[in-house]
């Protein structure tokens, strides 16, 4: 479909699509509060305020219209018109992240207020030109706004709260799938690799058996994650995202003590392996004392002691094969 240059825009046709992006604004601050406020109650709030002065600007632009061309308002859109940026509609993603909503009201705010600028060139009535100018203004005032929306508009406590409202979403929907599958990865492969290993005394065999054991147990882990729940009550975010952070994570886990057994001299490869085993269950013990609250040296003991009885398990019955 063919659209118009801004440049040919006449100013009754400059009012129309500034009416239709101030309620394309406004509607969108009010998806955003909508989507915000049960996680970050202190910035739906000013969502809204944004939403109520977004329609306020759009009434101004219809009484000026109505003054200068009548009642009938054409139906003109920013993808009737060539220079405006294509918006993916992420208000309508469920739960909505803090960073990028800010992110993308400073794009449109930045747009809307360069529109306006651009439209003072081809407007000569002054109460028109005034509108605009203020209109202007008042973007570049929400496009700061959106800047420094956590440092100037929230006090203290809100903000604090909304961090840990944050610091908790991020565990649920990402540490949280990702240490499930760090830890079946690292833990439950290692008796059939070394297992491998020790039967065969062969690196390429431990390989082989641990690229399989990785591999299949992310694929398993994946789906298991993705068809738990669908994240609409738990708030642990969209299930397709958690189950492949949990099926890289799975794979990443198991992979790190295969690896090793590239080398061709066994006992090297084993030294090694055992060597990035305790690292794994190192890593693991942190994250869970890190973000899971766990006191280390408790959450230490468990993943050591689990991890060392699966690679003894395996070691014995390789040994024995």
């Amino acid at each position: 479909m063919a659209k118009k240059n801004f440049k040919d825009l006449t100013e009754r046709e400059i009012l129309a699509l500034a009416i239709q992006l101030e309620e394309e604004d406004s509607r969108v601050y009010a998806d955003f509060a909508d989507g915000l406020r049960d996680n970050y109650p202190a910035t739906a709030k000013i969502f809204d305020e944004m939403q109520a002065e977004e329609s306020r600007h759009r009434q101004r632009l219809i009484d000026t219209f109505a003054q200068r061309f009548g009642d009938h308002i054409p139906l003109i859109r920013r993808q009737d018109v060539k220079g405006f940026l294509e918006r993916r509609p992420m208000w309508l993603v469920r739960p909505l992240g803090l960073n990028a909503v800010r992110k993308q009201v400073e794009i449109m705010e930045l747009e809307s207020r360069q529109f306006y600028e651009h439209a003072l060139d081809k407007i000569s009535d002054p109460s028109t030109r005034k509108l605009l100018g203020d209109l202007a203004e008042v973007e570049r005032q929400h496009s700061e706004l959106a800047e420094s929306l956590e440092k100037k508009e929230l006090t203290a406590g809100a903000r604090m709260e909304e961090e840990k409202t944050t610091r908790r979403m991020f565990v649920l929907q990402v540490i949280q799938p990702g240490l499930a599958g760090l830890m079946d990865g690292s833990v439950s492969t290692l008796a059939p690799i070394f297992a491998a290993a020790f039967a065969t005394h062969l690196s390429r065999d431990a390989f082989l058996v641990g690229l399989a054991a990785s591999v299949g147990a992310g694929i398993s882990m994946a789906f298991a994650e993705a068809l738990s729940d669908d994240g609409s009550l738990t708030g642990r975010g969209r299930p397709v995202v958690r189950g492949i952070v949990t099926g890289l994570m799975t794979t990443a886990g198991g992979l790190g003590h295969t690896l090793p057994f590239l080398l061709s001299d066994f006992w090297v490869a084993f030294l090694v392996a055992a060597v990035v085993v305790a690292a794994e269950l190192a890593a693991i013990s942190y994250i869970r004392h890190r973000y899971m609250d766990t006191p280390f040296l408790s959450s230490a003991f468990q993943v050591i002691v689990g991890g060392t009885l699966v690679f003894a398990v395996g070691i014995l019955i390789g040994g024995r094969g």
